[in-house]
C-alpha cells in the first residue's frame, strides 16, 4: 500500500485528477453504449398530434410508468416498440388523441348551470363541429379535419330563410387522395348530422389547398356526374380482374394482362305512357229515354175580318174548323263505355352500355432448347380460339352494339437473375440496417478512446511511476545510482529516452563490453547526468533510494 501511495506521488497530483477524469468518462460513456444497446427499439405512438393531445397522452404516459420520447416539436411520441400497440388500446379507451376538438362532453362541466342561451347555442355548435371532426378523422386516409358550420338564426316574421352551409378542410395523410365518391360520402356524412344542411352547401378543401368539392354551386347532376366516373371505373376494374382470374387458372399466375374499356350512357331517362286497348272496353252505363207526345191542331178557311168575328144568328161563326190531332215521339239511348288504359313511367338511371373494348396479352410457353436456354413459343391459333370464347362470355360480349376484342400472345418482359444468387438468409428492414450501423459507430468510438485516450494516458502514468520508483530498489533510477562507474557486476546501465535499447548478452560478455573504455565513458556521462536530473527534480524520492541502500548495506 505504502509503494502504491509512492507511485501516484511521483506520478504526481494532475496526472492522476486526468486519470481519474479520463477514466469515468470512459466508464459513464460505456454505460451509455450498454444502455443504448439494451433499450428496446422506439417507435412512434403518434405523430402530428395537437399541444393539448400531446400533453395528455404524455400525462398518460407518466402515470403508466412507460417511457418515452418527443420528437417534431412535440408533435411526435415515441414508446418502447413492443407496447405500442397495448399503448394505442389504452389511450383509446381514455378517448385519445381527439384532435384537440371538444365535442359532447363540453356539457359535461358542472358551471353550465348560469350559462345563458347564447352561450349554450355557441357550446352546442362547437360540440357538434367537434363531434363531425371526430368522425372524419376516423376514416382512413385523413390525418386531421377542421368543421365550421353556418346555422343561421330563425327568425319568426321573416319570408326568405337562409339556408345552413359548413366549410371542412382534410389534412390527408401522405400523399393520399380522395376519389369522387369518397368526397361524397363526407358530403352527405356532414349534410346528414346538420339540420337544414343540403349536401350542395358542404364545401370541402385539402390541406394543399385542393378544391374538392364547392358549395352553392354544385347540383344532383353534377354529383351524378361524379357518380357516373366511378361507377365506370368500378366497372370496367370488375371485368379487368374476371378475365385475369379466369385466365390465370390455365396459363398461370402473371401470365396474363387485360384492359376493358367502356363506353357506358349515363342519360336520365324518364318516359312516361298512356296506353288505350279498343278492342278491350266494357259498358259502364246505359241511360234510354222515350219521349210521347200528341197535340191537337184545328184548320179553318175563313179569313180573319168583322163579319167572321160576330156571331150569325144561328149561333156560330161565319166560317167551319176542322181538328187534327199531331203525335210527336222521341227515343234517347246513352251507353258509356271503359276502355282498357295502360300508363307506363320508365326511368333508366344505372347506365347503359353501348360499346365494349377489351385487350387481352397472354404469355406464351417456354422450352429449353439444346443449349439449356429457355425458348419462347407463341400460344396455338386453338387455344386462341378458346382463350378468345372465355373471355366473350366473361365480359357479355355483343357484336350487335360494336364490341371489340383481342387477344394476343406475346412473350413478356422478365427480369433475368443473377447465376448463383440466392436470396438472403436474414431479412432486414430499415430499423434493423440503423441499429446496426449505430453499433459499429459506438464499437468503433470505443475502440478510438481506448487506443487514443487511454493507452497514452496509462503509458504515461506507469512510465513515471516507473521512473519514480524507489521503495524496492528497481527502475531505472536506481539502476542509475547503483552502478553510476559500472563496477557493480550484473548491473546494465540504462539508455537515456530515444536511445536504441541493445540486445541483452550473456553474463559473460557483459563484463567485457562494459570494460570498452569508449562506450564506458559515454555511458558515465549520460548516467550521471540523468541521475543529477532526478535528484534535483525529487530529493524525496532519491533520499529513499540512499536510505534503502544504508538499510541493504547495513
Amino acid at each position: 500500500m505504502n509503494a502504491f501511495l509512492q507511485a501516484l506521488q511521483g506520478v504526481g497530483v494532475a496526472r492522476v485528477l486526468m486519470l481519474l477524469m479520463v477514466t469515468a468518462s470512459v466508464i459513464g460513456l460505456l454505460g451509455y453504449f450498454g444502455t443504448r444497446l439494451t433499450q428496446p427499439p422506439m417507435t412512434i405512438l403518434y405523430g402530428d398530434l395537437d399541444p393539448k393531445d400531446a400533453g395528455q397522452i404524455v400525462s398518460r404516459l407518466e402515470t403508466m410508468a412507460v417511457p418515452y420520447e418527443l420528437r417534431a416539436g412535440g408533435t411526435q411520441i415515441f414508446v418502447p416498440s413492443d407496447k405500442a400497440l397495448r399503448l394505442r388500446m389504452a389511450m383509446a379507451e381514455d378517448g385519445l388523441p381527439n384532435g384537440g376538438s371538444v365535442g359532447y362532453e363540453v356539457f359535461d362541466r358542472s358551471d353550465t348551470l348560469g350559462s345563458t342561451r347564447t352561450m349554450q347555442n355557441i357550446n352546442l355548435l362547437r360540440a357538434l363541429e367537434g363531434e363531425l371532426e371526430r368522425t372524419i378523422q376516423s376514416l382512413s386516409k385523413i390525418n386531421a379535419a377542421r368543421v365550421h358550420l353556418v346555422m343561421p338564426k330563425r327568425n319568426l316574421f321573416a319570408r326568405d330563410k337562409q339556408e345552413s352551409s359548413a366549410s371542412i378542410v382534410l389534412g390527408m395523410v401522405g400523399g393520399n387522395r380522395l376519389n369522387k365518391s369518397q368526397v361524397m360520402a363526407i358530403r352527405n356524412l356532414v349534410a346528414s348530422a346538420v339540420p337544414g344542411l343540403k349536401a350542395t352547401q358542404v364545401s370541402i378543401v385539402d390541406n394543399r389547398g385542393n378544391l374538392l368539392a364547392r358549395g352553392g354551386e354544385e347540383d344532383e347532376e353534377g354529383m351524378a356526374s361524379a357518380w357516373s366516373q366511378d361507377f365506370r371505373i368500378a366497372y370496367e376494374t370488375r371485368l379487368t380482374k374476371a378475365i385475369e382470374e379466369l385466365l390465370e387458372q390455365t396459363l398461370g399466375v402473371g401470365k396474363v394482362r387485360a384492359q376493358v374499356t367502356a363506353e357506358i350512357n349515363f342519360d336520365r331517362i324518364t318516359t312516361n305512357a298512356e296506353i288505350y286497348d279498343p278492342d278491350s272496353q266494357v259498358v259502364r252505363s246505359s241511360q234510354l229515354v222515350e219521349e210521347r207526345s200528341v197535340s191537337a191542331v184545328s184548320n179553318s178557311n175563313r179569313t180573319v175580318s168583322v163579319s167572321n168575328g160576330v156571331p150569325s144568328s144561328e149561333g156560330g161563326g161565319g166560317a167551319v174548323a176542322t181538328a187534327n190531332n199531331e203525335t210527336n215521339e222521341r227515343i234517347e239511348e246513352t251507353t258509356n263505355y271503359e276502355i282498357t288504359k295502360t300508363i307506363r313511367s320508365h326511368i333508366s338511371e344505372s347506365g347503359t352500355v353501348q360499346r365494349l373494348s377489351v385487350a387481352v396479352l397472354v404469355d406464351g410457353s417456354y422450352t429449353e432448347n439444346s443449349s439449356g436456354e429457355p425458348s419462347y413459343e407463341p400460344r396455338s391459333e386453338a387455344e386462341i380460339t378458346q382463350l378468345t370464347a372465355l373471355v366473350k362470355t366473361a365480359v357479355g360480349f355483343d357484336a350487335d352494339r360494336g364490341d371489340s376484342l383481342e387477344v394476343i400472345s406475346m412473350p413478356f418482359a422478365r427480369v433475368e437473375l443473377i447465376a448463383g444468387e440466392e436470396p438472403p438468409l436474414v431479412d432486414l428492414g430499415k430499423g434493423d440496417y440503423f441499429k446496426i450501423a449505430e453499433i459499429a459507430v459506438m464499437f468503433v468510438v470505443g475502440i478510438l478512446v481506448v487506443l487514443m485516450v487511454l493507452r497514452p494516458l496509462a503509458t504515461n502514468a506507469m512510465g513515471g511511476a516507473a521512473e519514480f520508483r524507489g521503495v524496492d530498489g528497481g527502475g531505472e533510477a536506481q539502476a542509475a545510482l547503483a552502478a553510476p562507474d559500472g563496477d557493480q557486476e550484473g548491473a546494465v546501465p540504462q539508455l537515456p529516452p530515444g536511445e536504441a535499447q541493445m540486445e541483452p548478452m550473456p553474463p559473460s560478455q557483459l563484463d567485457n563490453t562494459i570494460n570498452v573504455a569508449n562506450i564506458e565513458g559515454r555511458m558515465k556521462v549520460s548516467s550521471m547526468k540523468r541521475v543529477g536530473e532526478i535528484v534535483e527534480s525529487h530529493p524525496d524520492e532519491a533520499l529513499n533510494i540512499i536510505r534503502n541502500w544504508i538499510h541493504q548495506e547495513a
